[in-house]
């Protein structure tokens, strides 16, 4: 009976006495992890930096998920972090070049106001964009400003917003943004290809160029005098081929990542996606500040002609020079309309008056 009893008490301490004793070959087996482990848990209790360390970087031979795809047995994604860091110094800097771009526009008009005509107008009118460009344009137009509207409600509302009309009213805003920017992308995806084909031709260098560069277009002269161009100036070449190819193209490429995440993309390139298509919109919306304002209320008779097609000879002549000549010489697609609306006349009138 004393003996059992003995047994029983001795064995317990027996078995602990020899796991301490072969502890040390255990550790050394595994110098690099348990062994670096146990000797933090004497100095810092709790602290298991080391194994999330092997973690973060897969060493750690025995862990495992559920997920199948690009990232099995990915438990820690270290470049979520960076991308977290990444953000809101992007955001910052992007709302700070959109401001600029708003002070720049504002003063500019304070300074020269509208860009508008010397001559009077002739009443004779030329056919500058064909209903399919005009169509495609506002296409483009109304789909990127709604797309940088509700862009920058997703990015910056949280911030500026938020503290203004509180959670309810933000919430809404919030949802509305979202589903908007998801379900016009699609509709920017399928008319920019068709937009850079329609314009490509009349956006390549051509005589006139250079002397635009140099003089800047004459936009900071005040007598308003502009350098001869083609049908598009210098300036417009390029913001086409900045905003509708480069910009377009990686905004569109992007958002495809970030708008189908079922197509077993991971989350680092979903993250990367994030960050250029951040970066390309608020650039894109940095120059689209300067093309809106020019073709609307900064020169007079621009808007009208996207409208309606048409622009007075007169405009043509003194905004598109080398347009015009080859207009009048008959070596250009683009051909006087003597059969124009009367409306149409009326209005385009009404625009470039001085």
């Amino acid at each position: 009976m004393i003996r059992s009893f003995a047994c029983e008490r001795m064995l317990p301490l027996l078995a602990l006495m020899l796991a301490l004793a072969l502890s040390p070959f255990a550790l050394a087996a595994d110098p690099g992890g348990a062994k670096e482990q146990a000797q933090r848990q004497l100095t810092q209790p709790g602290n298991n930096a080391p194994f999330y360390r092997d973690v973060r970087e897969g060493a750690n031979p025995y862990q495992t998920t559920q997920v199948r795809g690009v990232e099995t047995n990915i438990l820690v994604q270290p470049s979520g972090q960076t991308w977290r860091e990444l953000r809101p110094p992007i955001s910052l800097t992007g709302g700070l070049l959109i401001a600029v771009a708003l002070l720049a526009v504002f003063a500019f008009y304070w300074w020269r106001g509208p860009i508008g005509m010397h001559d009077p107008a002739t009443g004779k009118l030329i056919k500058r964009f064909s209903d399919a460009e005009r169509f495609t344009h506002w296409t483009v137009a109304i789909s990127v400003c709604i797309l940088g509207i509700t862009g920058l409600v997703i990015s910056f509302g949280k911030v500026i917003l938020l503290p203004v009309i509180g959670y309810t009213l933000f919430s809404w805003l919030a949802i509305l943004s979202k589903n908007l920017h998801n379900f016009v992308a699609p509709v920017f995806f399928c008319a920019l290809p068709v937009m850079i084909v329609l314009f490509i031709r009349d956006n390549f260098p051509e005589r006139g160029d250079l002397k635009w560069v140099l003089s800047f277009g004459g936009l900071f002269s005040k007598s308003g005098l502009e350098s001869p161009s083609g049908r598009f100036n210098f300036g417009e070449k390029v913001l086409f081929w900045w905003m509708a190819t480069i910009l377009g193209v990686v905004l569109c490429a992007s958002g495809a990542v970030l708008l189908f995440p079922n197509f077993a993309q991971g989350r680092e390139l979903m993250q990367t996606a994030n960050i250029v298509h951040l970066v390309c919109a608020m650039v894109m919306i940095f120059l689209a500040s300067f093309h809106i304002y020019l073709g609307t209320i900064g020169t007079k008779g621009a808007y009208e002609g996207m409208r309606t097609g048409y622009v007075d000879e007169t405009w043509a002549k003194e905004h598109h020079l080398l347009w015009y000549e080859a207009v009048k010489a008959g070596k250009a697609r683009q051909h006087f309309a003597d059969d124009a609306p009367v409306e149409v006349k009326t209005q385009i009138a009404e625009a470039i008056k001085a």
